[in-house]
C-alpha cells in the first residue's frame, strides 16, 4: 500500500522496518509492565529482549533466505537487505525462543514464568508488524472478490499490482491482536508455569494454518500444505503435549 514512509534525499524510510521496530518496541513496553507487577526487575526484560531481538533476526532471515535461496543466489549481498522485507515469523520465533532459553538459563531465571511473561508480548508485536506487511505487500493473499479485498497500486509494492486479494496481512494482524486479548485474560487463570505460552502457540498455530490457505504469495509445499502450515501443526502438538504433561504431573 505504502512501501516507503518517506524519502529524505537519496534515503528512503521503508514504513515496513518502522511497523515491525514498533511492534518491538510495544512487544517490549508490555513485558516491562507485567515483569513490574511480577517483582521482576525491568532491567531483566531489557536484557532478555536484546537476546529475543537478536536469535529472532537471525532466526526470522535464516528462514526466509533459505525458503528463498533460487532469489538470492545470484545476488547474496542481498541477504542483508531486512528494510526490504522478507522476515519469516516462525523462523524468528524459534531464534528468538533459542535466544531468549539461553539468557534465562544463564542467569537462572524460571524458564516456564519468564515465557508467560513474555507470551501476550508476541502476538501484541506481531498484530503491529503486519501492518507493515499489509504496507510493503509481502505475505498478500490470493485474488478474491470480496468487499474487503484489496488492489495494490504502488509500483514498489510486493504484491502483485491491479488485481483485488485477500488481505491476509490484515487477517494476521487482526488474528494476533485476538490472542493478545485472550492471553491477557487467560494470566492471571494459568494452573502451571508455561501454559500462557502453551496458549499462545496453540492459537497461532491454529490461525496461521487456516490463514494460509488464503496466501498467495510463493512459499514452499510439502505435499498440500505449506511449510508455515506443518510448523503450525508442531506448535499446537508441542503445545498440546506440554500441556498434558504438566496437567498429568499435576503441577
Amino acid at each position: 500500500m505504502h512501501p516507503i514512509l518517506l524519502k529524505i534525499g537519496p534515503v528512503s524510510v521503508p514504513t515496513y522496518g518502522c511497523f515491525v521496530a514498533a511492534g518491538f518496541l510495544l512487544g517490549v513496553a508490555l513485558a516491562w509492565k507485567r515483569a513490574k507487577q511480577e517483582g521482576i526487575k525491568p532491567e531483566v526484560i531489557t536484557d532478555l529482549a536484546f537476546y529475543i531481538l537478536l536469535g529472532a533476526l537471525v532466526g526470522a532471515r535464516f528462514y526466509f533466505v533459505t525458503e528463498h535461496w533460487g532469489i538470492y543466489r545470484s545476488r547474496p549481498w542481498e541477504t542483508l537487505y531486512l528494510w526490504q522485507g522478507g522476515l519469516a515469523f516462525y523462523g524468528g520465533l524459534i531464534g528468538a525462543i533459542i535466544g531468549g532459553t539461553y539468557y534465562v538459563r544463564k542467569h537462572g531465571l524460571p524458564l516456564g514464568k519468564m515465557a508467560d511473561l513474555v507470551a501476550p508480548s508476541i502476538p501484541a508485536g506481531h498484530a503491529v508488524g503486519r501492518l507493515g506487511c499489509f504496507s510493503a505487500g509481502c505475505c498478500y493473499g490470493k485474488p478474491c472478490h470480496l468487499p474487503w479485498a484489496v488492489t495494490f497500486t504502488n509500483p514498489h509494492s510486493l504484491a502483485p499490482l491491479g488485481i483485488p486479494l485477500h488481505p491476509t496481512q490484515l487477517y494476521h494482524a487482526l488474528a494476533n491482536l485476538l490472542i493478545f486479548i485472550f492471553l491477557c485474560w487467560f494470566y492471571p487463570k494459568k494452573r502451571f508455569a508455561g501454559e500462557v505460552f502453551c496458549a499462545y502457540l496453540f492459537l497461532y498455530g491454529l490461525a496461521r494454518f487456516s490463514i494460509e490457505f488464503l496466501r498467495g504469495d510463493p512459499r514452499t509445499f510439502i505435499g498440500s500444505l505449506s511449510l508455515p502450515q506443518w510448523f503450525s501443526i508442531l506448535a499446537m502438538i508441542v503445545a498440546v503435549s506440554y500441556a498434558l504433561l504438566k496437567r498429568g504431573k499435576g503441577l
